[in-house]
């Protein structure tokens, strides 16, 4: 875990309720598993048609996806919960059988559980692990499980939603009920999980992008994003503060096509790996070309294009590509799940002997980028080779202890997510712990000599000998318009002076007093400071309210004294009233708090 300075206070009350995931705990990893057996169980006595297909827990809570003739209601979960308690109260001993496989598809056959089968036929190992509540309801399961019903706290569980699901994910099958729930180990932390939520809802992007006129989605484009002015003043002001510590960091700057010849993607291997998410046309010569999902290939084509020699390494290839992957409508969510994106994408070039060393910089940089952006909070993820890869062992073990000596170099600890690394090499994930407790997976860092090898591409070494460099792939952000969207979540739409897209509006308190406004904004507009006039006409508190409702840090009211002493009656949203300062002195502060990315 990494610790970084962060301006923003935390809560007494978040710091008193801890509230861990349920990786984190294996207490609540059984009080969860357990508590989505009872659901299932008061499910089928309610609703005896219901068949139960998978339970699992997740990192909050946990569901149970049910194929149900009849809907699941508002009333219909109060019930369920009810006898949910009923359940819980009988003090019912979770018990552990193995059988073989044989005798569970038997037993599955004998109750007509046919989404049982399938599961089943999922399980390779043997034998098969049952659990029973008592001697009244079992289902399949790996466990762990509580020891008793009676050890999960009635007051402490909650079914929060019912949404749709389909049976393996896949539209083409049943579509399902799925029930979320969570439990905890007291009242106390499920009514801080539930202020939490409520908090979330108050913080959520898509309410305030619409509040504050930043952006909107329509049928027209699904998941792709319709910027207005303001959101997208705020889209490039990230972009241009990435442009500039890219720069100082030695990074150059390119751009790829957004389309591209099948046979591109069959050289890195993003067609037989990645193909189901691909947008792909045939042209009238019958030629196939796709939407690039990745900035990779043309990155790998930039390198290739001309000799390159050692002296021209490392070469640290930035683009801020637009990428389309097609995500099933259902899983779409604002700007957090979209089909169009903007990826902050690097490409670096190196010699394997500086792939350790350039792996310390990207680390680096990354974590200075998000301390700066007012994340308190950064775990690392160390994601390793999975199954389905290309590449020989060697090259992996290689890559592997790359980045796990960067890490240990920099004397940071990290978690290791076995099996989870991309086809073509292991990779980090950068994970941001945000205000209110959640966590999301943003930067990533990858090493790689697969899609080098499959490039064939080169550079002439000192000794005037052909060598394979290693290739980095490197996001910060990962997908802008999801990191705005964390953005505006985390400072629940107060964005940092420096990021927002108004940053100062002069509030004239009549028609007499407009010129003298519209001469400070264009000086304050001169020096860089992103500001407005108020042209409504309104009375002072309605304009005053006007701009506190749209999030605008510092408001100027000019009135009759102002325009006496050429100076401006100053209001922030973070400190209330600074009373009168003069137009310079406005400027020297908003420009110093742009320079420096500070308060105003």
């Amino acid at each position: 875990m990494v610790q970084q300075v962060s301006d923003r206070p935390t809560a007494d009350h978040e710091a008193k309720i801890s509230l861990p995931k349920t990786s984190e705990s294996e207490t609540l990893k059984k009080i969860r598993h357990t508590t989505s057996h009872v659901m299932a169980m008061a499910v089928q006595k309610l609703f005896p048609k219901a068949q139960v297909t998978i339970g699992p827990w997740i990192e909050n809570g946990f569901y149970y996806d049910f194929d149900s003739p009849e809907p699941f209601s508002e009333e219909a979960l109060k019930a369920i919960k009810k006898e949910m308690i009923k359940i819980i109260n009988k003090k019912l001993p979770v018990i552990r059988e193995e059988v073989s496989r044989e005798e569970a598809k038997r037993r599955i056959e004998a109750i007509g559980e046919p989404y049982k089968l399938e599961i089943l036929d999922d399980i390779k190992t043997e034998p098969i692990t049952l659990y029973h509540l008592g001697d009244q309801w079992w289902d399949l399961c790996a466990g762990p499980h509580l020891e008793n019903t009676s050890e999960i706290n009635p007051k402490a569980i909650e079914l929060e939603t019912v949404a749709g699901a389909y049976w393996r994910g896949d539209a083409t099958k049943a579509q399902l009920q799925r029930i979320y729930g969570t439990a905890w180990e007291s009242p106390e932390q499920l009514t801080e999980h539930k202020r939490r939520k409520e908090e979330a809802l108050k913080r959520d992007h898509r309410k305030l992008g619409n509040q504050l006129d930043l952006f909107h989605f329509q049928e027209a484009a699904p998941g792709s994003v319709f910027w207005h002015a303001r959101g997208w003043t705020l889209f490039q002001q990230l972009i241009a503060y990435m442009r500039m510590r890219q720069e100082r960091a030695g990074y150059i700057e390119v751009n790829t096509p957004d389309v591209m010849d099948r046979s591109l993607w069959e050289t890195s291997g993003h067609w037989q790996n990645y193909r189901d998410h691909m947008f792909t046309t045939v042209t009238e010569d019958d030629r196939v070309f796709a939407l690039k999902p990745m900035n990779c290939p043309g990155a790998v084509s930039l390198f290739k294009h001309g000799l390159k020699s050692y002296r021209d390494l490392p070469i640290r290839m930035a683009e801020f590509g637009k990428v389309h992957r097609y995500e099933p409508s259902g899983t779409l969510h604002g700007l957090m799940r979209v089909r169009h994106f903007t990826q902050d994408d690097a490409h670096i070039f190196c010699a394997q002997e500086d792939m350790a060393r350039e792996c310390e910089e990207v680390v680096k940089l990354v974590l200075d980028i998000y301390k700066e952006l007012g994340f308190a909070e950064v775990s690392i993820k160390l994601s390793t080779r999975p199954e389905n890869r290309i590449g020989t062992d060697q090259t992996w073990d290689l890559l592997e202890a790359a980045l796990s000596s960067a890490l240990s170099a920099l004397n940071l600890t990290y978690q290791i997510n076995e099996g989870e690394g991309a086809f073509y090499g292991p990779k980090l994930e950068f994970v941001l712990h945000d205000a209110i407790g959640r966590d999301w997976q943003c930067g990533t860092l990858q090493v790689d000599l697969n899609l080098p090898e499959r490039f064939d591409i080169e550079y002439v070494t000192k000794e005037g000998d052909r060598s394979r460099p290693v290739m980095l792939h490197r996001a910060l952000f990962g997908s802008l318009e999801r990191f705005i969207g964390i953005l505006i979540e985390q400072y629940s739409g107060d964005l940092p002076f420096w990021l927002a897209p108004e940053q100062v509006r002069l509030l004239p308190v009549g028609d007499d007093f407009r010129a003298f406004a519209e001469a400070a904004a264009a000086q304050l507009r001169s020096a860089g400071v992103r500001v407005t006039v108020d042209q409504s006409g309104d009375r002072l508190g309605k304009i005053v309210r006007n701009a506190e409702k749209e999030k605008i840090p510092v408001m100027a009211v000019v009135g009759e004294k102002e325009v006496e002493t050429n100076s401006l009656s100053l209001r922030t949203r973070a400190d209330g009233d600074l009373g009168s300062v003069t137009v310079a002195d406005t400027i020297e502060r908003a420009t110093a708090a742009n320079r420096d990315r500070t308060t105003f």
